[in-house]
C-alpha cells in the first residue's frame, strides 16, 4: 500500500509567495529574489511530505500565479497580443502580463480572462485558442522542478493538467471550430514533455482530468480514449496516475475503466458510492490500481478514521493492499497550511480546534490511515486513533453547535418570505421616483483601496495599541475622504469604502454566531490574492446589526445616495469552511435569515440602495447537471429570503464575479435583484449576449474596466465597451461600474480609472441624448 498526494499549498506558511509577488510587481525585489523565495517554498513542501511518509510526492503543483497559466506558457499557447513580451528574455514579464495585463515601455495589453476553477473559490487564467492554434514546448518548468527536487534527494511525481481538460478549460477565440479538435496538435507537445521527464528518471506522472467529473459529450470521451491509449503506446513504462476529483466519473466511468493507465484516483469525499460501482462492475483491469481520496482536501474537518478504514478495507478485500493508494480527495491547495500555527485560543477554542485538520495534518492523516490499514491491531491501541475517535464523538454532542431558536426560525419561514412586495416593473417606477438617477448611472462595487496605512490601523487596534474611539476616528476620516472623492469625480451612487472590513466574508462571520476564525488559515483565491475563510461550526444567527453604523455615517456626509454593502448568504457559505454535519442548504438558509435582518435594519436607517453580493452563486453549482435544479432551488431561495424584507422603493443590487451565465440565466432572473453588476471587461462584453438573448428584464451593470489588472483603461476604451453593451441591452437598463471591488488596487490608478469611467458615462449620455 502506498500514500499519494495530489498537490500541496504553494503560498507558504506565512504567505511568503503573496508578499514576494507583490514586492516584485512593485519593483522592490528582483526576479532572482522572487524565484529564490519560490524555490524555498517548494523545497520545504517536498521535505515536509517526505518526512511525513508520503510515497508519491507531487512536483509542478507549485505556481507563481496559476497552474493553468503555467501550462499555457509551457505549451506555447501565447495569445498574439503578448508576442512582443514573448520576444524578450524576461519570461516573468510575459507570464505576469498574461495574468494581470501590462502597461510598460509603450505596450498596453489586457490580461487574459479569469474564471472559477470548477466549484471552488480558486480562479484560473482561461486559455485562448484559435482555429489553427500551434503548440510548442515554450517553458520547461515541469522538468526543471523535477530536477530541483531530485537534487535534494526526492524523486517526485510530476503533475500536469491532462490534455483533454486543458482544452476544455479554454475558450475558442474564433468561430467554426471546437477546441477539442486541437487535441492532435496538442498531444505531440505532451509527448515531448513526457519524454524529457522520463529521460530525467520519472517513473510516475499524475495527469489531472477533472472534466471526467462533468457531463462529457461522446466526442470528448473519445478524445480521452485516444489520448490515454496514445500515451500508453508511446510510454509503456510510465506509470500514469489519472486523477479525477470534485465528483464521480458518472456516465464517463465505462470509458475510464477501459483506459490503459497505472492508477485511477477517486474523490471518495464528494462521491463515496463510486468505489462500490467500480468494485462491483468487475471491469477494473487487474493491472490498474486505485488511489482512494478519503481525506477531505477541500474542507478543514478532521478525518473520521473509523469510517475511512472501513472504506479502505472494502477496497483491499477485493483488490489486495498492494493495489491501493491512500490520498486526499484532491489537491491540498484548497486547504490552509498548518493547524500548528493556530495559537490564539480566543477565537479558535481548544474544543473546536480538536475537530480540525489543515494540509500538514491531512498529510499525517493519510500516512496514519496507511499504517492502520496495514496493521489493524495497531489502530486499536494507537493514541492517534483514540484521539481521533474522541474528537469526532465530541463534535457530535457539543453544545456549541446547536441552537434550537435558529432551527425553529428556519422551520417556520412563511410563504411569501422569499418574495418582494410587488413585481420589478412596479418597483422600478417607485425606485425611479425615489432615487432620481440619470441615464447610465455610475457606481462602484463596494470597496476602495485598503492601503498599508489602513491595514496597519486594523492591526494596531487588534493588538490593543489603538482604542475603539481612536480606530473609529481614523476610519471616519478615511471614509469621509472617499465620499468627497466620489462626489468630486461625479459618481452617482456612492459607497463608504469598507475600510473597517478585513474581508467580505470574514467581516460578517466575525459578527455572526456559529462562526469562528483562524489566525493563519489562508488559502489562495487567485495570484497573490489569499483569503482566510471563516469556519462555520454551528447554527448561524445575527445577535446585533453589522453594517448599519458605517452606512449611516457615510450617508450623513452626502446628499447623494450611499449603498449599503452586504455579502449574500450563498457566498458566505461558499467562501467559508462549512460544517459537514448537516445539509449545506440548511446552513445557507440560516445565513439568509441573518442577512435579511441586516437588510431590514439598513432600510430603517435610511439606506435606499442595498447591495447583496453573490459572486459565488455559480461556483456552488454541482458539477453534474442532473444535480443543478436542487442546488439552484435552495440557493436562489436563500438570496430571495435575504432580500425580500424591504419596501418597493428600496433598490436591491447584487454583484457576480467571473461567471458563465448561459445555462443559469433563468435562475439569475429568478433572484429578482433590481440591479445586477457583473464582470465583463476581460470578455469584452461577451457575457452580455446571454442577458440580451434572454431579454433580461431588470437593470444591469456590466463592468467596464478590469480591477484585477494594474493598467488604467482610457475613456475611449470604456466608451467602446458601453457602446457594445448598448447594442444589446436597452440603455435605460444599463449602469456603469468597474468589474469588482477596488480593495486590492492603489489609489493613484483607482482615481484615474474612475475619473475616466465617469467621463465615459457622461459621453454616452450626450451621445444618446443627441440620437434622441
Amino acid at each position: 500500500m502506498k500514500t499519494n498526494n495530489l498537490g500541496y499549498p504553494r503560498i507558504g506558511n506565512n504567505r511568503e509567495l503573496k508578499k514576494a509577488n507583490e514586492l516584485y510587481w512593485a519593483g522592490k525585489i528582483s526576479a532572482e529574489d522572487l524565484l529564490a523565495i519560490a524555490s524555498t517554498i517548494r523545497k520545504q513542501n517536498w521535505q515536509l511530505q517526505a518526512e511525513k511518509g508520503i510515497d508519491l510526492i507531487p512536483s509542478n503543483d507549485f505556481s507563481l500565479y496559476d497552474q493553468v497559466l503555467d501550462l499555457t506558457l509551457t505549451l506555447g499557447a501565447i495569445p498574439e497580443r503578448y508576442q512582443e513580451f514573448a520576444k524578450t528574455n524576461n519570461s516573468l514579464d510575459l507570464y505576469f502580463a498574461m495574468a494581470r495585463g501590462a502597461q510598460k515601455n509603450g505596450q498596453d495589453v489586457v490580461a487574459m480572462e479569469m474564471t472559477k476553477w470548477f466549484d471552488t473559490n480558486y480562479h484560473y487564467i482561461v486559455p485562448e485558442f484559435t482555429k489553427n492554434q500551434k503548440f510548442e514546448l515554450f517553458s520547461t518548468k515541469i522538468i526543471a522542478e523535477f530536477i530541483e527536487a531530485k537534487k535534494i534527494g526526492i524523486t517526485t511525481k510530476p503533475v500536469l493538467i491532462g490534455p483533454v481538460s486543458y482544452l476544455l478549460l479554454g475558450k475558442e477565440k474564433e468561430a467554426d471550430f471546437h477546441r477539442i479538435d486541437l487535441i492532435y496538435n496538442l498531444l505531440p507537445v505532451y509527448f515531448e514533455i513526457l519524454s524529457k521527464l522520463e529521460a530525467e528518471g520519472t517513473s510516475y506522472i499524475q495527469l489531472d482530468e477533472p472534466f471526467l467529473a462533468l457531463n462529457l459529450t461522446d466526442k470528448e470521451r473519445n478524445a480521452i480514449t485516444y489520448v490515454y491509449n496514445e500515451i500508453s503506446k508511446n510510454f509503456p513504462n510510465l506509470k500514469v496516475v489519472l486523477a479525477n476529483y470534485f465528483d464521480c466519473f458518472g456516465e464517463n466511468l465505462e470509458t475510464v475503466l477501459a483506459l490503459p493507465v497505472h492508477t485511477l484516483h477517486l474523490d471518495l469525499v464528494r462521491c463515496p458510492l463510486q468505489l462500490d460501482d467500480i468494485l462491483e462492475s468487475g471491469k477494473l483491469d487487474a493491472n490498474v490500481n486505485l488511489s482512494l481520496g478519503i481525506v477531505d482536501g477541500r474542507n478543514i474537518w478532521k478525518n473520521d478514521f473509523k469510517k475511512s478504514l472501513d472504506i479502505i478495507k472494502k477496497a483491499t478485500d477485493v483488490l489486495g493492499k498492494d493495489r491501493i493508494l491512500i490520498a486526499p480527495s484532491c489537491s491540498l491547495i484548497h486547504s490552509p497550511c498548518d493547524l500548528d500555527l493556530e495559537t490564539n485560543d480566543d477565537t479558535l477554542t481548544p474544543e473546536i480546534k480538536q475537530w480540525l485538520a489543515f494540509a500538514k495534518q491531512k498529510i499525517e492523516e493519510v500516512t496514519l490511515l496507511k499504517s492502520f490499514a496495514s496493521n489493524e491491531q495497531e489502530a486499536e491501541t494507537s493514541l492517534w486513533f483514540i484521539e481521533n475517535t474522541v474528537a469526532n464523538e465530541n463534535r457530535k454532542t457539543s453544545k456549541l453547535i446547536h441552537n434550537e431558536a435558529v432551527k425553529n426560525r428556519v422551520a417556520n419561514i412563511a410563504k411569501g418570505d422569499d418574495q418582494r412586495q410587488n413585481s420589478f416593473e412596479v418597483r422600478r417606477k417607485n425606485q425611479a421616483e425615489a432615487l432620481n438617477l440619470p441615464l447610465f448611472p455610475t457606481t462602484t462595487i463596494g470597496s476602495f483601496p485598503q492601503t498599508t496605512e489602513v491595514r496597519s490601523w486594523r492591526a494596531k487596534f487588534k493588538k490593543g495599541e489603538l482604542t475603539q474611539q481612536q480606530y473609529d476616528d481614523l476610519l471616519q476620516k478615511e471614509t469621509e475622504e472617499t465620499i468627497r472623492f466620489q462626489e468630486e469625480t461625479g459618481i452617482d451612487v456612492l459607497v463608504h469604502g469598507e475600510f473597517e472590513r478585513n474581508d467580505m466574508v470574514e467581516y460578517f462571520g466575525e459578527q455572526l454566531d456559529g462562526f469562528t476564525f483562524t489566525k493563519n488559515g489562508w488559502v489562495q483565491s487567485y495570484g497573490s490574492r489569499c483569503v482566510k475563510p471563516p469556519v462555520i461550526y454551528g447554527d448561524v444567527s445575527r445577535p446585533n446589526p453589522m453594517t448599519v453604523k458605517w452606512a449611516e455615517f457615510a450617508q450623513s456626509l452626502t446628499p447623494k445616495w450611499v449603498k449599503g454593502m452586504l455579502t449574500g448568504p450563498v457566498t458566505i457559505l461558499q467562501w467559508s469552511f462549512v460544517r459537514n454535519d448537516q445539509p449545506r442548504s440548511e446552513t445557507c438558509t440560516q445565513i439568509a435569515l441573518a442577512i435579511r435582518d441586516e437588510v431590514v435594519d439598513l432600510e430603517k436607517a435610511g439606506i435606499k440602495i442595498i447591495q447583496i453580493d453573490e459572486p459565488a452563486i455559480r461556483e456552488g453549482l454541482p458539477l453534474r447537471k442532473e444535480e443543478w435544479a436542487n442546488y439552484l432551488d435552495w440557493a436562489i431561495r436563500a438570496f430571495r429570503i435575504s432580500a425580500s424584507g424591504v419596501k418597493n422603493d428600496t433598490q436591491i443590487h447584487t454583484h457576480m464575479c467571473y461567471s458563465e451565465f448561459n445555462d443559469i440565466i433563468q435562475n439569475i432572473a429568478d433572484m429578482d435583484a433590481d440591479v445586477i453588476t457583473i464582470e465583463c471587461s476581460r470578455s469584452q462584453m461577451e457575457l452580455l449576449d446571454v442577458f440580451a438573448d434572454f431579454k433580461y428584464p431588470n437593470e444591469i451593470g456590466p463592468g467596464v474596466y478590469d480591477i484585477h489588472s494594474p493598467r488604467v483603461p482610457s475613456r475611449n476604451e470604456m466608451v467602446k465597451l458601453l457602446e457594445k453593451a448598448s447594442a444589446v441591452i436597452p440603455v435605460d437598463q444599463l449602469w456603469v461600474n468597474p468589474d469588482c471591488g477596488l480593495k486590492t488596487r492603489h489609489w493613484e490608478e483607482t482615481k484615474k480609472a474612475l475619473t475616466e469611467m465617469v467621463a465615459a458615462a457622461q459621453e454616452m449620455r450626450v451621445a444618446i441624448g443627441s440620437i434622441a
